[in-house]
């Protein structure tokens, strides 16, 4: 029978023939943070916000307007008036005539209008770039589990690979002792029928292995059937108290960043639309031009400043109330989202601890379900136990390492998960 030992240099030989090529986690994350969709659409989603940004500054510019036009009239334009007692008449301008300005307006005084519209676009860019380092963490997080979950797989292949082998070294001393008459044929037939059952478990491993690996490559826009080899490196846990990774965790969160910028935009929106409604002083200027013969000056410079207040507006008032309000919203999802996050922690962090001592456990039951199995066969061997006592020792072995492989990797997950909850992964 193939002892611990055994599976573990296998093991080991395995993963050192592949070590060279094999891809990292950090390998991973680079390739998906660059090809994934999800990440392009946030990148676009973040140059648009810096493009509103750039508006709203631009609002603090001149504006120039230049406008040309050209008026026929089925009449010459013409004054009368009355002199020495006789109507005269006399033409103003012609029937047809051009004319064109160029005008430039500066805002200089709007109330905080344009001030809190800027800080209402910084505050909305800062919630996006929050929000694209949220999807990045989102999609990190995908394919650690799509890492950890191919690595399992293989694990889990490996281990149905040496039930088979066990299975089939079994078989053999059953077949010699059947053959010198030791044994019934019940022997074989049930020894066969365990090893049938074996392989089985060995074509369902292959095939989830084979779904595990395509849901990787699909994560990282690759072809589904391209070859995935992993290696086995993942980042340390974080360490600290559990009060103390909570209280990092609502310092760090990007999603928490998200909703105070989005929270702080909406209020400077709503002060901007309230300012909208209080005196607004321009400087307006530029050069007007009207074709016109009988003008002495055709062409004239001009220059004045004006205010606007907007006394009573039937729809601004309602549209600040409407905007606070989304804010009041935002900030209740932004409580409850911390109290998420400090569960998310804890669960996280409870899965440690959880998987350290299965670990522990598991360490101690492989050693006695390795030696359980090689005394039981010896012990077949001399005829001093049964083909069951054998078979039950061998599923006992299998599952012994089944479930230091899953302990293992599930530590490495909540290690993942605990990361990803204090925003660091």
């Amino acid at each position: 029978m193939p002892s611990h030992n055994h599976y573990v240099i296998g093991a080991l030989l395995l993963l050192a023939a592949t070590a060279a090529n094999a891809e990292t986690l950090e390998d991973a994350w680079s390739s998906a943070i660059n090809n994934n969709h999800q990440i392009k659409a946030a990148k676009a989603d973040t140059s648009a916000s810096e493009q509103q940004l750039h508006s709203a500054e631009g609002q603090r510019l001149p504006d120039l307007n230049v406008s040309s036009s050209y008026t026929q009239l089925s009449e010459t334009p013409a004054a009368k008036t009355q002199i020495s007692g006789q109507t005269a008449t006399f033409n103003m301008s012609q029937p047809g005539s051009v004319k064109a300005q160029a005008m430039a307006s500066v805002p200089i005084f709007t109330s905080g209008r344009i001030s809190h519209n800027i800080n209402a676009a910084e505050a909305s860019l800062q919630a996006v770039q929050s929000n694209e380092t949220t999807s990045a963490l989102n999609i990190k997080m995908q394919v650690a589990e799509a890492y950890i979950a191919v690595l399992r797989m293989e694990s889990a292949l490996q281990v149905a690979l040496s039930h088979v082998d066990a299975l089939e070294l079994h078989m053999k001393d059953v077949n010699n002792l059947f053959d010198q008459g030791m044994v019934a044929r019940n022997d074989v037939l049930t020894v066969n029928v365990e090893l049938a059952n074996a392989r089985q478990l060995v074509v369902q491993a292959s095939n989830q292995l084979d779904i595990a690996k395509a849901r990787y490559n699909q994560l990282l826009d690759r072809n589904l059937a391209d070859e995935v080899k992993l290696a086995h490196q993942f980042p340390e846990t974080p360490q600290g108290t559990l009060n103390e990774l909570s209280g990092n965790a609502l310092k760090q969160r990007p999603e928490l960043v998200t909703l105070a910028q989005q929270i702080e935009s909406l209020e400077q929106q709503a002060q901007s639309v309230k300012a909208a409604l209080l005196p607004q002083v321009a400087v307006n200027g530029g050069y007007q031009y009207q074709e016109n013969r009988y003008q002495a000056f055709e062409g004239m410079w001009t220059a004045n400043v004006g205010m606007d207040w907007k006394i009573f507006d039937g729809s601004s008032g309602h549209r600040s109330d409407a905007l606070t309000r989304q804010a009041i919203s935002l900030k209740e999802q932004r409580d409850d989202l911390s109290s998420m996050i400090g569960l998310q922690v804890r669960q996280a962090w409870l899965d440690i601890q959880e998987t350290q001592k299965r670990i522990a456990v598991a360490q101690q039951a492989i050693a006695q379900a390795d030696e359980n199995m090689k005394v039981t066969a010896d012990r077949y061997q001399q005829g001093l136990s049964t083909n069951t006592d054998v078979l039950k020792a061998e599923d006992l072995r299998t599952t012994s390492h089944g479930n230091f492989n899953n302990a293992n990797y599930d530590a490495t997950l909540a290690a993942l998960h605990l990361r990803r909850a204090l925003g660091i992964l």
